[in-house]
Order: structure tokens, then C-alpha cells, then sequence
């Protein structure tokens, strides 16, 4: 199975023209993208794991989102996350108005070349890898503090998140600039958005988590997934109500989810044709990436290769760093990057999900939404104006 670029991932549509474009419909001039209606302050409702396909199949649970979706076009309803369709890569490029290929946060675990290690983008980072050398560009918030001291407008980014999150690693690498504000219950946190945007000028970046964890845990659509999501739309309805005339809302996602039944939750390390001359494990389960030793000849790179399409040919898209580069899956890729992409890419496109027992913690295998891969239903996401000036 052969493909271009991620089904689903849309180049001229997709989170990296989110912010910009919303600063762009507060007064900067910088690249209005998804032509937005100028506003005196703007809100920005990130859902993690709220795939577009989930939210159209789940509607009925979602009263007010289901409203604002019949009001749109289905092509104003789309964006597109980035590939991988992981948080880290998808919050990067948020955060920077950059591709994966250009931020270097290229997957979920991330082979460091400079250190020959792998590194963990989320709760695992490790702090001898500086974020801000891992990611030394500005971020679209530190641009816009920098063109507001020098008098170029008024837009005072702010971020509505939860309180551990205001110095992780992630954070410093991707999301750096805004003045933080911490709140763990998610009805408050909506709360504190809201208080936000009452002043103008306001680039409010609310973030929730919640529905993510669940469809980890429980699977997209699983009972405790619906809950969580009724809760944020009732959330999203009281905010929008406390909202003053002329504020912009928009809801979007870093990423969509897919259930993997607990027999297609596969550990590839058992097989050691899979992992012969391979020296690092590195993506996610949806996205494995494969690094191999310095020392293997390109006919045992081929003979590994050949041996990951025996298995998964027929289940996953399986490609070489160059080939995944050149069909622009992560965008333009920077020199500095490009090591940290895995030699061998396996972006699965059934329901499966490959582990490295080996690396992986045993309660993973316990998992059971999963994203990362480029499915449309992983890479699309909603767009969902629910407040207009």
C-alpha cells in the first residue's frame, strides 16, 4: 500500500495555521490563513484526542459542538493535525507554526543523535537534552510578546492549563510565552478562560486533557469517554454564555484515537528478525521508528526491512526516512531533524499497535485508544467556531 502524504493530513488546513491566524483576527499582521473575523480578544479550546470522525460518530453527546458543526460547511468543520498525529508533534506545531520537520518533535519517544539516546517528549523528557535547544525556534506566543513591546499591537497571550504543565519540558520547548495560569478541575479552568477574555487583547489558549486520558484508558466512545465528553460541551456552552461581544472561540484538537482490541496489541521485540541491526525503538505504537545500528551494511538494513513487510506489509505503511521525507509526511524537515526521524518507519494503518517490550512499561499493553499513525481518523481534528464577534 503506497500513499503521498498522510490520508486525511491537509498542507494548506492543519494546526501550524491555528494561532496565527487567530493573533491575525486580533490586530497582528502576520498571515490570516483561516480568514478569521477580527475580534477584541479570542479564545482558543484545545481538546486533546478529539478526533473529527469521533466527534461526528459521538454528536448526539455533544449537543452544543453538534450545533456549531450543522451552522458550519463540512470543509469549514475540518482542520488537520500534523504527522505524527501524536500530542507532542501536534501541540509543537501549535505552539511554533511550524511542521514536525521543522520544530523536531517527531514522535511520542525521539531518538536524540547528539547523545544516542531516546528521548521521551512528554512526562519522561530527559533534562540533559535542553528543550531549548531540542526546539530553538520561537514560538508564535514569544513572537507576539516581542511585536507587542515594541508597540506593534496589544495581544497578551495567556494559557488555561493544568498547573503541572507550566514547566515541563514540553512547555518550554513548544508552548513558551504566555502568561500561564493553573487549574486542574476542568470546570474551573473553563471558568478562568473565560475571566481571561474579558479583557481585549486577550489570546486565551485553554487546554484539557481529560477526554484524552479516557480514550487511553477506556477506548474512544467507551462509557467514561462519553462522559468526559458531555462534560466539556456543557463546559464549552456555560463559557461561551460568559463570554462580552466581539470574542472569537474556536475549539480544534492535536489529534484524533482509534480502539485497538487487546489481541492486536502486538510485542514486535519477540521476534528478533524485526529488531536484528536495529540499535534504537523509538515513535509510539501506532508509528513505530526504527533506527539502526551505524555499523549495518545496506544489505542487512534491506533484509530488515524486507522482514517488517513479511510481517506488516499488509497492515502498516512501511518506508524509509528518505521515502517518508520525500512524500512530505513531516513537512520540510531541517537539517537538524533529520537524524532524529527513524531509518525505518512503520505507520500502521489497521487496527494494531506494535510495542518494544523491551522499552515499554507492561501497563501499556493495557491501553487501549491509541493515535499517531496517519488514518484520517488520527489526523483529522475539528474546527469549530462557537463564538463569533
Amino acid at each position: 500500500m503506497t500513499m503521498a502524504v498522510p490520508p486525511g493530513y491537509n498542507q494548506q488546513r492543519n494546526l501550524t495555521h491555528v494561532l496565527p491566524s487567530m493573533a491575525a483576527s486580533l490586530g497582528a499582521n502576520i498571515p490570516n490563513t483561516l480568514d478569521l473575523p477580527r475580534a477584541n480578544a479570542a479564545i482558543l479550546l484545545l481538546v486533546d484526542g478529539l478526533g473529527l470522525e469521533q466527534l461526528e460518530q459521538y454528536a448526539a453527546h455533544a449537543p452544543c459542538m453538534r450545533s456549531v458543526m450543522q451552522k458550519q460547511s463540512a470543509a469549514q468543520t475540518e482542520m488537520s493535525s500534523v504527522f505524527p498525529s501524536t500530542t507532542a508533534a501536534g501541540l509543537s506545531s501549535l505552539g511554533t507554526g511550524l511542521a514536525p520537520g521543522e520544530h523536531g518533535l517527531v514522535g511520542y519517544d525521539v531518538y536524540d543523535p547528539d547523545r544516542d539516546v531516546v528521548i521521551n517528549q512528554l512526562g519522561g523528557w530527559d533534562e540533559r537534552t535542553d528543550p531549548d535547544l531540542w526546539q530553538p525556534n520561537l514560538t508564535v506566543f514569544e513572537a507576539l510578546n516581542a511585536q507587542r513591546e515594541s508597540g506593534q499591537h496589544q495581544i497578551a497571550p495567556v494559557a488555561v492549563s493544568l498547573s503541572a504543565f507550566e514547566t515541563s519540558a514540553l512547555t518550554r520547548a513548544s508552548l513558551q510565552g504566555p502568561r500561564f495560569v493553573g487549574e486542574n478541575h476542568l470546570a474551573k479552568r473553563f471558568n478562568r478562560a473565560a475571566a481571561e477574555a474579558q479583557q481585549p487583547g486577550a489570546l486565551v489558549y485553554l487546554y484539557v486533557n481529560e477526554l484524552d486520558k479516557a480514550g487511553h484508558q477506556y477506548g474512544p466512545g467507551s462509557s467514561q469517554w462519553l462522559e468526559v465528553l458531555e462534560e466539556i460541551d456543557s463546559n464549552m456552552k456555560r463559557m461561551t454564555r460568559k463570554l462580552p461581544a466581539g470574542t472569537l472561540a474556536a475549539l480544534t484538537a492535536d489529534h484524533g484515537m482509534v480502539h485497538i482490541e487487546e489481541d492486536h496489541r502486538i510485542d514486535y521485540s519477540q521476534d528478533a528478525e524485526l529488531i536484528a541491526n536495529v540499535a534504537h525503538t523509538a515513535g509510539e505504537p501506532r508509528m513505530v521508528q526504527l533506527h539502526f545500528e551505524l555499523e549495518a551494511s545496506e544489505s542487512e538494513r534491506a533484509k530488515t526491512h524486507e522482514e517488517w513487510t513479511k510481517r506488516f506489509g499488509d497492515r502498516a505503511w512501511i518506508v524509509t526516512r528518505n521515502e517518508a521525507i520525500a512524500a512530505g509526511w513531516f513537512g520540510s524537515v531541517d537539517d537538524r531533524v533529520r537524524p532524529r526521524i527513524g531509518d525505518l518507519i512503520v505507520a500502521s494503518h489497521a487496527p494494531i499497535a506494535l510495542y518494544d517490550a523491551r522499552r515499554a512499561a507492561p501497563q501499556s499493553f493495557a491501553m487501549v485508544g491509541h493515535h499517531g499513525a496517519p488514518t484520517p481518523s488520527e489526523v483529522r481534528v475539528p474546527w469549530l467556531l462557537f463564538r463569533q464577534p
